[in-house]
């Protein structure tokens, strides 16, 4: 009788550990998948070829594509939304975005309120005028010249020409509309970023312009913004050097730049 109930014994114990086995597994398998890191990322859809928006509304450029690329390398699904240039920094501030990529450069000021990412690239600014000789960039008197707020260029020949030789500087909010008054004449030439500049002269429709002078290196690199102290700076600066190391980046600048 003993035997009998030892060997019970033995079966039912063998039975539990065997349900509490399958038990496990299937609670092991029904365990969700962790979800993506989700990311709110604000650009200003307005500087092309560094971010646009495309007719039927999509936003589209080299700084979408780069914090795609960075996102892919986070695990994060990003959403890319619109946003004023002026408004960018502000808002991210405000806690409605998490990051801005617009093109923007790594600048003192902006450092005083926001953290900078690494570069992702870099800058050099030019003249952008007619090219029948009319603007001499050596010779700058008496003229009205164009580039958009807040930006390196337009820092540039605000301290160096405004209010001097008869020069006045007029700041526009968007590239596109001070290239829209050079044509109009009404200024005589916007200082921009040569990437700019260049894929606004690539349009059939503005030939007779183009760069005069030299163009110059004024230590303007571009970062992704994020708020001070945010440990998201550390996660993105990893998952940029990814991009660079594997070549990505690299393509993505001769897709947009040509280069």
């Amino acid at each position: 009788m003993l035997k009998r109930l030892t060997a019970l014994a033995v079966l039912c114990g063998t039975v539990l550990v065997g349900c509490g086995q399958d038990k496990s597994a299937e609670q092991a398998d029904a365990q969700p998948t962790a979800e993506k890191r989700k990311l709110t990322i604000a650009t200003e859809a307005a500087y092309p070829p560094f971010n646009n928006t495309t007719p039927d509304g999509k936003i589209v450029g080299f700084d979408v594509d780069v914090i795609q690329a960075v996102c892919a390398e986070m695990n994060a699904e990003c959403e890319i939304k619109a946003q004023d240039w002026d408004g960018l920094i502000p808002s991210l501030l405000a806690n409605h975005y998490d990051a801005i990529i617009a093109g923007m450069s790594i600048t003192k000021e902006r450092q005083a309120q926001v953290d900078f990412s690494e570069p992702y690239f870099s800058n050099t600014i030019v003249w952008l005028a007619k090219n029948d000789g009319s603007f001499d960039p050596n010779n700058i008197k008496n003229l009205v010249l164009g580039s958009q707020r807040a930006t390196t260029g337009a820092a540039y020949i605000s301290e160096k020409y405004d209010g001097k030789d008869g020069n006045t500087v007029k700041l526009y909010d968007t590239y596109t509309n001070a290239y829209l008054d050079l044509k109009a004449g009404r200024n005589q030439a916007v200082m921009a970023e040569k990437v700019s500049a260049s894929d606004w002269l690539k349009q059939a429709d503005n030939q007779g312009f183009g760069l005069v002078g030299e163009e110059i290196d004024n230590n303007d690199h571009l970062g992704i913004a994020v708020r001070k102290g945010d440990t998201l700076k550390a996660d993105i600066d990893a998952a940029l050097a990814k991009v660079k190391e594997s070549g990505k980046l690299a393509e993505l600048e001769k897709l947009h730049f040509g280069n």
